[in-house]
């Protein structure tokens, strides 16, 4: 039995299998065309640098769309 620290499984463990070495050794890389909005990131993040992005409206729209999963809408 190898012991890991808290937060890991506890067990015997390999990491010889093809398939995590070929994940370890290749870092993934997203598509030039994956759909991100860097017009819309570019503006968030202006808007959190100057602290006006949380608005009551946004935390109210949040918090609804809280409520309705939480309630299984």
């Amino acid at each position: 039995m190898q012991f890991h620290g808290p937060s890991t499984v506890r067990g015997p463990l390999t990491l010889d299998r093809p398939w995590w070495m070929d994940f370890k050794r290749q870092p993934r890389k997203r598509p030039a065309d994956a759909g991100i909005r860097t017009d819309l990131v570019a503006r968030c993040r202006r808007q959190i640098a100057a602290g006006t992005y949380d608005t009551p409206e946004r935390w109210q729209a949040a918090l609804d769309k809280l409520a309705d999963r939480l309630h299984g809408s």
